[in-house]
């Protein structure tokens, strides 16, 4: 099979610098279980930080606190979004026995003052502030997107079958015109007749820049392959309708990218501090930048909300359209 050297990765890396996964968790503050019971209903706990001394000695009331992002976060139909800070708990805390306890506890929006005071886990790489400022210059261009569409920086690629192509709509809505389709997976032949191409065919890849109601807003569809084959796109090959419109989310499929998280499971809610849930692949392997979701259900600036294979819903930061290799 002839391939080109060059592979289409369309995930802007932020630095050259290669990230390095994130696997272990990260250690909850001793005081984190006595302040569970005070987060109210509705919300769920992430990771709780300190931010005075730990002295012994300190006899002093100290704070803590806790992220926390609704339980409907994760809930394909109520997504929650990147570009929303969430929660956080304060917590009061004294010390009792050489511990620390949690005696009393506020959920407060979590503003820039709280958020300076929160250490958010991070990769080797990548500073979580470099995050900030791709979401930030993302939502200063969502002026182009539709009404009510929510703001996204994925990659994809179409996973219908349907010999006629998948519909590209001018509205997130079955009954809007048709602008354009999008071809099945399709294989290439060579001169001497025999096929040049992976099984079940190549994929039509895309960009994804907004989500709403089920619908993913697209846009510079490649024809399926172009940029992996060694001979030239043929004349009379499918061609995807390359503008900007609306696809229904159940057809659409992609790869974990490394997204500067930890591997292994998904968020609760599109923010690194969030609850953190382990997940499978098909072969029942850890996720990682290896592979995709079973289904993608929305997006939000840099993170997509998927299903992995064994069936845990959560968020996943960054998915990419490589069809050859990995996206770490």
């Amino acid at each position: 099979m002839t391939r080109l050297a060059t592979v289409l990765f369309s995930i802007a890396m932020i630095t050259q610098a290669v990230a390095q996964p994130v696997t272990a968790p990260p250690a909850q503050p001793e005081w984190y279980a006595s302040a569970l019971p005070l987060l109210p209903d509705g919300y769920i706990a992430g990771l709780g930080f300190s931010e005075t001394s730990t002295d012994p000695a300190d006899t002093k009331a100290l704070t803590g606190y806790i992220a926390a992002y609704p339980k409907s976060a994760n809930d394909p139909k109520t997504p929650a979004s990147a570009f929303d800070a969430g929660h956080v708990l304060v917590v009061r805390l004294k010390r009792a026995d050489s511990k620390l306890k949690a005696v009393s506890g506020e959920l407060r929006p979590r503003d820039r003052k709280v958020s300076g005071e929160i250490e958010r886990v991070i990769s080797a790489a990548h500073d979580e502030s470099e995050y900030d400022k791709l979401h930030s210059d993302l939502l200063a261009k969502a002026k182009s997107l539709p009404a009510g569409t929510m703001p996204c920086d994925i990659h994809g690629w179409s996973e219908d079958k349907d010999p006629k192509g998948l519909n590209v709509r001018a509205a997130p809505d079955v009954k809007s015109k048709v602008l354009g389709t999008l071809p099945p997976p399709y294989k290439f032949k060579a001169k001497d007749g025999s096929e040049n191409t992976p099984e079940g065919g190549w994929l039509t890849e895309f960009s994804i820049v907004g989500y709403k109601n089920g619908w993913f807003l697209i846009e510079g569809a490649q024809p399926p392959g172009k940029d992996y084959e060694g001979e030239p796109y043929p004349r009379n090959a499918p061609k995807p309708y390359p503008g900007r419109g609306w696809v229904s989310a159940n057809k659409v499929g992609a790869q974990y990218a490394n997204g500067d998280t930890r591997m292994g499971g998904l968020y609760q809610a599109p923010h690194s501090d969030a609850n953190w849930m382990p997940a499978k692949t098909e072969g029942g392997s850890e996720i990682r930048a290896d592979g995709g979701p079973k289904k993608i259900l929305a997006c939000s600036g840099y993170w997509a909300l998927v299903e992995s294979h064994d069936k845990v819903r959560g968020w996943w930061r960054r998915l990419c359209s490589n069809q050859v290799t990995n996206c770490s």
